[in-house]
C-alpha cells in the first residue's frame, strides 16, 4: 500500500491550495479515505473524510465551509481543495486509510503574511 500527498506549501491568508493524494496497492474505489493533519507542536487532528459509494463528505467543524474533499476512484486519486486558508490550517497534512492504518508520509501546508 502506498499513499502519496502533493500539493502543499506557502500561501498567505484567505489563499487557496489543493492537495492531491495518489494511492496503490489496494482497492482504492472500496475504501472510505480520510485527510488528517498536524500543527507544530500538536497531535493529530482529524480534517475531512468521504466515503467510498455515495460520496458523502464529511470535515471538522474548524473546516467545514472552506475546505471540500473528494476523489477520482479512476485515477485512485483523493483531493481536498482548501480555501480560505488561515494561519491556523498550518500543519503537515496526511491521507490515510485509518482502519487499516496506511498513512501517507505527508505534505506541508504553511499559511502566514
Amino acid at each position: 500500500v502506498q499513499l502519496v500527498e502533493s500539493g502543499g506549501g506557502w500561501v498567505q491568508p484567505g489563499g487557496s491550495l489543493r492537495l492531491s493524494c495518489a494511492a496503490s496497492g489496494f482497492t482504492f474505489s472500496s475504501h472510505w479515505m480520510y485527510w488528517v493533519r498536524q500543527a507544530p507542536g500538536k497531535g493529530l487532528e482529524w480534517v475531512s473524510g468521504i466515503d467510498n459509494d455515495d460520496g458523502n463528505t464529511y470535515y471538522a467543524p474548524s473546516v467545514k465551509g472552506r475546505f471540500t474533499i473528494s476523489r477520482d476512484n479512476a485515477k485512485k486519486t483523493l483531493y481536498l481543495q482548501m480555501n480560505g486558508l488561515e494561519p491556523e490550517d498550518t500543519a503537515l497534512y496526511y491521507c490515510a486509510r485509518i482502519f487499516w492504518g496506511d498513512w501517507g508520509q505527508g505534505t506541508q501546508v504553511t499559511v502566514s503574511s
